[in-house]
């Protein structure tokens, strides 16, 4: 059974309500940012090799324009299965999604900076850190995105960079928000960065800490986002609206760790892109491991197919909208595989809906144990880590069919099989797989009554 972790990734509200908001913190000027562009050197990453770190001779990266809206997902003639953004609603599953989060087309630019503490120094060499993450996080993006997200690490600084206080000092606990410590924190951050680093020229940060710094993640887990945040602490005239914290990584003991240990990063990521956390107080009981928004430890997994079309990785043409009263069938290819239909939507209500496709264990999907059609709903109503996508389980009770480290098992055979079906007797639904085609593609049936 998978380890369970909890986090909380968005600042609490200064009026005491509890609620996470992304507008957290006061917004003041970090000490020493703003100043006029630096001239340095970038150590730029390559996605083959750490061996190919090169040295920009002419100074860090042009600055990139605003991002705006993550990806303007083309809805056209989706009508009532486009479920829209909710307001109020932290990283809303609604498409579009709104401004202020990193695009996640294209080129994106990702500032990378080691960090350590008088009272945690940095084990080895700063670049060995980073090399926990890179290439496989850019690979891991190229293979979900089907090659549109362009993800580019950039290390400007080589080296450890000594924060002025010990980490005892800042009192980051676990799901600490930009106050006080995290406040305390950026700001040293990019006062010991600022000669060096122009934050204007990236689109994200990962902060990339010292994995002794705290506790092991085998006891609690420190890794946190801030994203979608106009309020962050500014630098080189720009919020760090977008930035990832990493810490300490959770070793599941099957032996795949210097492996699959990376991904804590590319589910950190999907936050500021504008995923929310899949998993709820119960762990990932939800989703499972079919999103590595809902478990990003133990065996490689990818994004459910809802996700990939909210970052503007399928276009409206490969969804199917299954709103009208009656029978229609459907033919879907496996999600991993480029090009061709990929998801079928089902309306519910204008808040949420059912998706329906084919996952099979190719690309980012090792642990995939049984094929099959996934069916889970979606809603746009409901806020991160409060079970915002549920999965429909084909065989309740099952116990599943893996027995890999960190991998929710209950969940790992819930995708339906020919002549099996899912029914939702109150909505008047019924979603039903026909056959396999060849080449792993599966028809379904969707019923809807009137």
């Amino acid at each position: 059974m998978a380890r369970i972790r909890h986090r909380i990734r968005r600042a609490r509200r200064a009026d005491g309500s509890g609620r996470v908001s992304g507008a957290n913190g006061s917004g003041r000027r970090a000490a020493g940012s703003g100043r006029g562009r630096r001239i340095g050197f970038a150590a730029v990453l390559t996605a083959l090799s750490l061996a190919a770190l090169t040295t920009a001779g002419g100074g860090p990266p042009a600055p990139v324009p605003s991002a705006g809206p993550v990806a303007l997902a083309d809805a056209t003639g989706l009508g009532s299965c486009r479920i829209p953004a909710a307001r109020d609603i932290q990283m809303s599953e609604g498409i579009p999604t709104p401004p202020g989060y990193t695009r996640s087309t294209g080129e994106v630019r990702a500032l990378n900076l080691m960090i350590d503490f008088s009272d945690a120094e940095g084990e080895g060499k700063a670049l060995d850190r980073l090399a926990e993450f890179f290439p496989q996080t850019s690979d891991w993006f190229r293979t979900s995105s089907y090659g549109r997200l362009d993800y580019r690490p950039h290390a400007p600084v080589t080296e450890w960079l000594r924060m002025p206080l010990s980490f005892e000092e800042y009192g980051i606990e676990r799901g600490s928000p930009y106050e006080p410590g995290y406040r305390k924190l950026v700001e040293d951050l990019v006062t010991v960065a600022d000669s060096k680093v122009d934050f204007s020229a990236y689109d994200l940060v990962n902060v990339l800490v010292t994995p002794n710094a705290g506790p092991s993640a085998l006891d609690t887990v420190l890794s946190v986002t801030f994203s979608g945040n106009a309020e962050a602490p500014i630098a080189d005239g720009v919020p760090l609206a977008n930035t990832s914290f990493v810490y300490s990584r959770q070793d599941d003991g099957s032996g795949s760790y210097a492996e699959t240990g990376f991904r804590v990063l590319p589910h950190e990521n999907g936050h500021v892109f504008g995923l929310p956390d899949l998993y709820t107080s119960e762990g990932g009981g939800a989703v499972g491991h079919w999103d590595i928004m809902s478990e990003d430890w133990g065996a490689n997994n990818d994004l459910l197919g809802w996700h990939k079309w909210k970052l503007g990785w399928l276009d409206s043409a490969q969804l199917g909208c299954a709103s009208a009263p009656g029978t229609a069938e459907y033919t879907l290819t496996p999600l991993a595989a480029p090009g061709g239909a990929k998801m079928t939507i089902v309306p519910l209500t204008p808040d949420s809906g059912y998706a329906v496709e084919v996952r099979t264990r190719a690309g980012n999907d090792e642990a995939i144990c049984r094929p099959g059609v996934l069916i889970y709903r979606v809603h746009g109503d409901v806020d991160t880590g409060q079970g915002p996508v549920t999965v429909a389980d084909s065989e309740r009770d099952s116990g599943g069919c893996t027995r890999r480290p960190n991998v929710h098992a209950e969940l790992s055979d819930a995708p339906y099989q020919p002549g099996q079906s899912f029914t939702d007797k109150k909505n008047g639904i019924k979603i039903s797989v026909v056959r396999k085609e060849r080449g792993g593609g599966y028809t379904v049936r969707v019923t809807r009554r009137s």
